[in-house]
C-alpha cells in the first residue's frame, strides 16, 4: 500500500467493512435498535441491488475503456460517460448505497450515526487525494468534467 498523497490511506472497500464493523461493535455495547418491518427488508435488498449493479456498471465500463478499477493503481483514461455521465465517483457511490442497504436490514442507529463519518473519512481519506492524481494525469480536461459532473449525484 502507499503513502503517496495520491492514494486512498486505504483501499475504499475496507473502510465501509471498517464502519459497518464499529457499527455492529457498537450496538453490541450498547443497542439502538430501530424498527424493522417488510419495507426496511425490502428496501435494504434493494439497496444493496442497485449499488451492486451500480458498481457493476462501473468496473465493466472501466475494464472495457482499459483503465484501472483499483483505486491504487495510474487511471489511463478519464471516463465521463454511462454512471461517470452523472457521477465522478459510481463506485462509491454504489458502496454507499451498498451501505445504506445493510444499515437497513441490520437495524441499528449505530449504522446511521457513523454514515456522516464514513462519508468524511472517504471524502478525505479517498476522494480528494485521488482527484489530485486525476488533475495531476489530464489537467483542464479533468477540470471541465468536475464543473459538469457532481461528486456524488
Amino acid at each position: 500500500m502507499s503513502s503517496h498523497p495520491t492514494r486512498p490511506l486505504l483501499p475504499p472497500p475496507v473502510i465501509y467493512l471498517l464502519f459497518l464493523g464499529a457499527a455492529w461493535g457498537l450496538q453490541r455495547l450498547l443497542a439502538l435498535d430501530l424498527p424493522q418491518n417488510d419495507w426496511t427488508f425490502y428496501i435494504g435488498w434493494g439497496l444493496i441491488d442497485a449499488g451492486l449493479l451500480l458498481m457493476l456498471w462501473a468496473g465493466l465500463l472501466m475494464l472495457r475503456r482499459k483503465t484501472t478499477v483499483n483505486p491504487y493503481g495510474r487511471p489511463r483514461k478519464l471516463l465521463d460517460e454511462g454512471p461517470f455521465g452523472f457521477s465522478r465517483n459510481p463506485i462509491y457511490l454504489a458502496d454507499s448505497l451498498i451501505y445504506c442497504g445493510i444499515a437497513l436490514l441490520f437495524g441499528s442507529l449505530w449504522t446511521w450515526l457513523l454514515l456522516p463519518l464514513l462519508i468524511l473519512g472517504m471524502h478525505y481519506g479517498v476522494i480528494v487525494r485521488e482527484e489530485r492524481l486525476l488533475v495531476e494525469l489530464f489537467g483542464e480536461d479533468y477540470q471541465d468534467y468536475r464543473k459538469r459532473v457532481r461528486r456524488w449525484l
